[in-house]
C-alpha cells in the first residue's frame, strides 16, 4: 500500500530552484492599471522583491523604454535591489530581447517565476515563450496588473491553460520559508510580513507584543 511521506513536492518553489523576473513595474505602466489598486500592487511587488532578495533568489529586473516613456521602477523594487540595474528593452515580450535571454540563461534555471505589468502583454509573452521551450513557469498574479479586470483575468486564464502555475505574493514568500523551524530566515520572513503583509502582518506584531508568541512555537 502506498504511504504518504514527509517529502515536499518537487513542484514547490525553493530559493535555488527558480529565477524570478520582475517585469516593468514602472510608473507609466501603473497609471493605466485598473485590475488592482496601485498601492496594493506596489505592496505586493515589495513582498516579492524583498523575499527574493532575502532568500538570495536569482532575480532579473526588466524595464521597457525607461528613459523615454515608461519611467523608473517602483521605489519598492529598487529598494530591495540597490544598485541593480534593470535591463531596458524595446520588446513587449522580454524573451525576445537577447540581453534578457542571456541574463536568464546565465542563471541555469529551468523554472521561471514572473510578475509585472501588464499581465496580458508583458507577462503572457514570456510565459508562453518559456512554456513552449520546455520551461516551468509560475506567475505571481497579485504582483501583476492590467488595464481592466477582464484583461488581467483572461490573460491569467490563457496562461493557466498553457500550463502556467498561478500564485500570490504572500504565497511566494511563505513557500520560500516553508518551515518555521528554519531560524536563519524566520526573522526575514516575519519581518517582511510585518511591513507589507496587511492584516497577517498586524497579527504577527500583535502576537509578539502581547504574548511574546511566534510562528512554530509549541
Amino acid at each position: 500500500m502506498t504511504q504518504l511521506t514527509a517529502t515536499p513536492a518537487q513542484s514547490l518553489l525553493t530559493p535555488d530552484n527558480h529565477a524570478l523576473l520582475m517585469i516593468d513595474h514602472q510608473s507609466q505602466m501603473a497609471f493605466a492599471t485598473r485590475s488592482i489598486d496601485v498601492q496594493l500592487l506596489r505592496t505586493n511587488a515589495a513582498i516579492v522583491a524583498e523575499a527574493a532578495k532575502g532568500f538570495s533568489v536569482a532575480t532579473i529586473l526588466t524595464s521597457v523604454a525607461e528613459k523615454t516613456f515608461s519611467g523608473p521602477l517602483f521605489d519598492e523594487v529598487k529598494a530591495a535591489f540597490p544598485g541593480k540595474a534593470a535591463i531596458d528593452r524595446t520588446t513587449m515580450n522580454c524573451f525576445e530581447d537577447e540581453h534578457v535571454i542571456a541574463a536568464f540563461n546565465k542563471t541555469g534555471k529551468k523554472r521561471i517565476v514572473l510578475s509585472g505589468l501588464w499581465t496580458s502583454v508583458c507577462i503572457v509573452g514570456p510565459a508562453l515563450t518559456a512554456i513552449e521551450q520546455g520551461f516551468e513557469v509560475n506567475v505571481i498574479a497579485d504582483a501583476c496588473g492590467d488595464v481592466s479586470d477582464e484583461a488581467h483575468n483572461r490573460a491569467m486564464d490563457r496562461m493557466v491553460q498553457a500550463g502556467v502555475v498561478p500564485m500570490t505574493s504572500l504565497q511566494y514568500l511563505l513557500e520560500l520559508q516553508r518551515d518555521w523551524a528554519r531560524g536563519a530566515t524566520y526573522g526575514l520572513t516575519t519581518g517582511i510580513a510585518k511591513v507589507f503583509g496587511g492584516g497577517y502582518g498586524l497579527g504577527i506584531i500583535y502576537a509578539k507584543e502581547m504574548f511574546s508568541a511566534q510562528e512554530g512555537a509549541p
